[in-house]
């Protein structure tokens, strides 16, 4: 098995998942905040690791690219 990236809609993200988000930033997504600031169209990709801590706000229809085994 390989890993390659696949575009997909935000919605679709899980926990475990690295996503590429824009040129370049990628995170390893920890865990998701659904319906971000009460918006059932948002949700917040969370990165909490060692490394750093980020949080990135995303409508649920972008479409992000998401690295999976294939």
């Amino acid at each position: 098995m390989t890993d390659s990236w696949r575009s997909a809609p935000a919605a679709d993200v899980q926990p475990g998942d690295r996503v590429r988000l824009g040129p370049g930033r990628e995170m390893l997504v920890s865990r998701i905040e659904a319906s971000f600031f009460g918006r059932d169209a948002m949700v917040a990709f969370i990165e909490d690791t060692p490394e750093r801590w980020f949080k990135q706000p995303v409508p649920t229809a972008t479409e992000v690219e998401i690295l999976r085994a294939t």
